[in-house]
């Protein structure tokens, strides 16, 4: 057998081990069925974990509630520091939403999990093996992400606020006045979006490994992606701008990263593709212009 011949059966038998296994032709029902399987299991597992947290849902609270306790006696504000509820149901509201938010802190690894199971049979054999890097990866940043939200955001946001308590010209007091499901509603509105900021680099990277995207690809969206991350921290944190500042600024270094991330991990045949598509453009522009110059010389000669 001559070099030639050899060179192609090697090339012949990687394909084969990188393709798809199990690739047998799958009908709308077989993909329909196997996504009921998924959701119901990723169902169970948040249950799961809702019930864990409404075991632990007064430590949970006595956690996050921290933040403001201290900026209550930071600020001085009268009183001591105090949640309040205006019908007993909402104390029961309130702890059923902190409940189902540490279930999606508990069930996030095998949420993710049956997502790539549901999605795995199409993927090459090179994918696959970012897979478990992939889920524990997201799982620490989207924990982190929350933790850094915690200790940032939190008492930046409830430090100015508590601060505008207190005696106004002498004559009137401002009390602040906490609901506990208000407070509970924002606290998870806040960690889920820092949890979901910090996702960012993870899934650009994976995004790249599979050959979805190209770093000059983030590099064209980078000036809407500014423009959508301070509007999102506009309406997910608090009417204030340090609080904003706080959520939208690590979304964009973020980004960022993620641009570094994905040229390491970028694959040759995106990046190709990408380059192919750049030229097309240009050639079309070019084209373009020059029957623009040529429809104006003739306008003039015409003239």
């Amino acid at each position: 057998m001559n070099k030639t011949a050899e060179a192609e059966k090697k090339a012949s038998d990687e394909e084969e081990l990188d393709a798809p296994e199990n690739d047998k032709p799958m009908s709308f029902w077989d993909h329909l069925e196997e996504l009921r399987t998924r959701v119901v299991r990723a169902l169970l597992a948040f249950g799961v974990g809702v019930g864990i947290g409404w075991y632990y849902k007064e430590k949970i609270l006595a956690f996050i509630y921290q933040p403001f306790h201290d900026s209550w006696l930071e600020q001085h504000v009268p009183d001591d520091p105090s949640l309040n509820f205006k019908s007993p149901s909402d104390v029961w509201t309130a702890y059923f939403n902190l409940s189902m938010m540490a279930g999606v802190v508990i069930a996030f690894p095998f949420i993710l999990y049956q997502l790539w199971a549901f999605i795995a049979p199409g993927l090459y054999a090179r994918e696959k093996k970012i897979v478990i890097p992939f889920i524990l990866s997201s799982t620490v940043l989207f924990i982190g992400g929350a933790y850094v939200g915690y200790l940032t955001a939190f008492e930046v946001t409830y430090g100015y606020f508590l601060s505008l308590a207190g005696d106004v010209g002498g004559i009137l007091k401002i009390k602040p006045t906490i609901m506990m499901d208000e407070y509970i509603s924002s606290v998870i509105t806040m960690l889920l979006a820092f949890g979901i900021i910090f996702e960012i680099p993870i899934l650009a990277t994976f995004l790249a490994r599979i050959g979805l995207l190209t770093h000059k690809k983030m590099l064209r969206w980078a000036r809407y992606y500014i423009f959508l991350a301070f509007l999102i921290a506009g309406v997910v944190s608090p009417p204030e701008a340090t609080s904003q500042l706080v959520m939208a600024i690590p979304a964009c270094l973020l980004y960022g990263a993620s641009i570094g991330l994905v040229y390491m991990f970028q694959t040759k045949e995106a990046v190709e593709a990408e380059n192919e598509r750049e030229a097309a453009e240009k050639e079309e522009k070019e084209q373009k212009e020059k029957e623009e110059r040529l429809a104006k010389s003739k306008s003039k000669s015409k003239a």
